[in-house]
């Protein structure tokens, strides 16, 4: 009878189910015949009719003790094997498989030979056997007593060997080893196997045992321990962390809104496993919300003559940002409920805006907070993260709202036209809300969720430049534009603050360092060039480090350090920038314009050559889209003017022109250039020189007309800082005159123009027009 996963060793007992039409007959057969019956192994137990190659030639001889019929055709037989036994040859194969079968007895099976090695084998068999017994509880309490009772090696280790959890390939190995040496050393080095990976399973689920165990038990006594606290009316070590958050939120000042919210997420977190993931999350989120000051306000003190002298002591000039101050502080004090616009200050680096920020909240006696928008370009570094990501975070509004710990701090929003955008959102859309003073009542953090009152804020902003501010933005805000200092400005800041503080900074006496106002104004206007005072600060730090160090190596001396014109380079070293007249001589095809930048004026030159060519226009020095048009437009006026300027029509077809503006490297751009690039062009043209003293500005037209531009006051102090006197302007920009000082606009000689032919006069030594030299 083939059996299909399943085999039988010899002295061993077990049932068989047999459904097979050819396997029954064979069992009925098998009983007329004497109760004998040949058992192997098919190779395949997929195979449902095996052919005789299917089948393995050893097998067991066994006596079939009872057969029972179940439901159906199926038979349930007990059968137990005697001995050993090999297919010689099949005989028939049907209606069932009869075969010859060689029969191996005891006497066929090689005895162990009584030495001390085969006395070893056999009770370390027996040995193992006990252990896995203890490890593996699916073994049958009968067959252990069975192996207790038997001393025979060769039925010990078929015994065995049938109720070990083994494939039946391992099996059939050890039913085809006649040798019982043999047989019980492939038994007795399965059993090691098998004891050793019980071991180890035991070892992992011990281990993850514990650890429910673990985690089971102190869910319980933490319940428990609620419980028995419950009954007794008592807590631990005076409260719990829940009764803790509770207790915050019952005693917090703060609207009823925000109490129902934060007591909803406490009622969450009590209903949580301490380990859960969340928790960490809503006690975050708790902390944040409870340390917010929702009703908590500076006592704001308003004194217009302190005020007044706070900002007089801290800055000197900004006559107009100060007048603007104290009227916004004015109408304040009057209408309490005033909300008060944005301010925004711009100007150049180094200016005071944001030490005039400083000074404001001091005047007020209220915090104050600063916040650099730099380089800030998420959304979610205004408003915040939603709390369920991963190291959520409120925005930089509301952390500098709890920093201040008021909620009417001055806050300060440094540098916000250097903001920008990318595909994580736009940060400067997500001012608007926060900057405008009918909507930030109810201001909306992410993280924080719930509405929070910026009204009673004071936002102050600083930019260098406006371009770069959004129009909605830049609408919300009140614009005070803070201009480039003059040369006397600088001196008296210098006098008053800048000096004295480098002085006690660099632990020198006041009597250490003597610097006189000349060698003061050397250092302005030959060592920095710049529209503040933070590159002067530089330098006179610089200064005082050199005294600070001869009077470091004699401490005994009371010398004091005198600088004057004589000895600055001494200290200073080699005078950067030239002051004074420009050095070059009048040349053809060179022209001097001034320009405006984020740091203030500059003095900015346009270079003209026409080379043999094809009347190719090439434009170098980094110019952007803006100063390429002024060029073009520049070119088409010249070359409409070509009769009446005495131009050769032909230049224009056998010659390139090149406009270069030096110092290659810096990027140039805006609307003011045109005006001295025409010029330039112009001078090449005719051949004749501009004057090296005179400085212009605006832009022109195709039709030679010259408009306004902005930035006079910065251009005209850069063109005064350059020791130059003669500077052209736009007819439209005479107004803006009003804004410098009277000491400025007596030293230099203003020409304001409205068409360029009315500039030729002041800048060729000889008039250039048709039939006049």
């Amino acid at each position: 009878m083939p059996l299909r996963g399943i085999l039988v060793f010899p002295n061993t007992v077990l049932h068989l189910d047999v459904g097979r039409e050819c396997s029954i007959t064979a069992l009925e057969k098998a009983m007329v015949e004497g109760d004998k019956i040949f058992l192997t192994t098919q190779k395949n137990p997929e195979i449902d009719e095996p052919r005789p190659e299917d089948l393995n030639t050893f097998g067991t001889v066994a006596k079939i003790k009872q057969m029972t019929r179940l439901s159906g055709k199926n038979i349930r037989v007990l059968v137990e094997g005697v001995r050993r036994g090999r297919i010689v040859k099949y005989t028939c194969e049907d209606p069932f498989y009869r075969a010859l079968i060689e029969e191996y007895s005891e006497e066929d099976e090689k005895e162990i030979e009584p030495n001390s090695k085969s006395k070893a084998l056999y009770r370390s068999v027996r040995k193992h056997f006990d252990k896995y017994v203890k490890l593996d509880k699916s073994v049958p309490k009968e067959v252990v007593e069975s192996v207790d009772s038997i001393n025979d090696p060769g039925k010990i280790s078929d015994i065995i060997a049938g109720n070990l959890n083994l494939n039946i390939s391992k099996k059939q190995e050890i039913l085809e080893t006649l040798s019982i040496g043999e047989r019980l050393e492939k038994v007795n080095e399965i059993l090691v196997k098998e004891i050793e990976v019980y071991q180890i399973e035991q070892e992992i689920n011990k281990k993850i045992k514990e650890q429910l165990e673990k985690s089971q038990r102190e869910h319980y006594l933490r319940e428990q321990l609620k419980a028995i606290k419950k009954e007794l009316g008592e807590a631990e070590d005076g409260t719990s962390e829940i009764d803790d958050y509770k207790k915050k939120i019952n005693e917090a000042n703060m609207p009823e809104v925000v109490k129902d919210k934060l007591a909803k997420e406490v009622g969450r977190l009590e209903k949580m496993p301490p380990s859960a993931a969340e928790g960490m999350v809503i006690r975050n989120y708790l902390d944040w919300v409870l340390s917010l000051p929702w009703e908590v306000k500076s006592k704001e003190k308003i004194d217009l003559n302190e005020t007044e002298r706070i900002l007089e002591e801290d800055h000197y000039g900004l006559k107009k940002v100060k007048e603007r101050i104290i009227e916004y502080l004015a109408v304040k004090e009057l209408s309490k409920d005033l909300k008060g616009p944005i301010i925004c200050f711009v100007g150049p680096p180094g200016v005071g805006k944001t030490s005039l920020a400083k000074s404001i909240a001091r005047s007020l006696d209220r915090e104050y907070i600063r916040v650099s928008l730099g380089g800030v370009r998420d959304e979610a570094e205004i408003k915040g993260h939603r709390k369920t990501y991963v190291g959520a975070m409120p925005g930089r509004i509301i952390q500098g709202i709890r920093q201040a710990g008021t909620k009417n701090p001055v806050f300060l929003l440094d540098e916000i036209d250097k903001m920008t955008r990318d595909f994580r959102g736009d940060p400067s859309a997500a001012l608007l809300e926060i900057l405008d003073p009918q909507q930030n009542k109810s201001y909306s953090d992410h993280f924080i969720e719930i509405p929070f009152d910026l009204s009673e804020v004071m936002f102050i902003t600083t930019a260098n430049a406006l371009y770069n501010i959004p129009a909605p933005l830049v609408d919300r805000m009140e614009v005070i534009d803070i201009q480039s200092y003059t040369e006397e400005e600088k001196l008296e800041i210098a006098k008053k603050y800048l000096l004295p503080r480098q002085i006690k900074e660099h632990g020198l006496k006041e009597n250490q360092i003597i610097l006189s106002e000349s060698a003061l104004k050397k250092i302005i206007r030959e060592y920095t060039r710049e529209a503040g005072v933070r590159n002067l600060e530089r330098e006179l730090a610089a200064l005082c480090r050199k005294i600070a160090k001869i009077t470091a190596k004699d401490s005994k001396s009371e010398v004091s350090k005198r600088i004057t014109l004589q000895n600055l380079e001494k200290y200073l070293g080699v005078p950067r920038y030239r002051y004074g007249a420009i050095i070059r001589e009048n040349e053809v095809g060179v022209c001097t314009g001034v320009s405006w930048t984020e740091t203030g004026g500059d003095i900015l030159e346009v270079e003209v050559n026409l080379v043999k060519g094809k009347g190719n226009l090439t434009l170098t020095g980094q110019l952007g889209d803006v100063m390429q048009e002024s060029a073009q437009a520049a070119l088409s006026y010249v070359r409409s003017l070509a009769g009446k300027l005495n131009i050769d029509e032909n230049i224009f077809e056998s010659k390139d022109i090149h406009i270069h503006v030096p110092r290659g490297a810096i990027p140039k751009d805006g609307p003011s250039a045109g005006v001295t690039m025409a010029l330039a062009l112009t001078s090449a043209l005719v051949d004749i020189p501009v004057k090296k003293d005179v400085v212009m500005t605006g832009e022109v037209t195709l039709r030679g007309r010259v408009l306004p531009v902005g930035g006079i006051k910065e251009k005209v102090l850069a063109a005064h800082r350059s020791g130059i006197k003669n500077i052209v302007l736009p007819k439209e920009n005479e107004i803006d005159l009003k804004e410098l000082p009277k000491n400025i606009i007596r030293a230099m000689d203003f020409i304001f123009v409205e068409t360029m032919e009315e500039i030729y006069d002041f800048v060729f030594p000889v008039d250039i027009r048709e039939g006049t030299k």
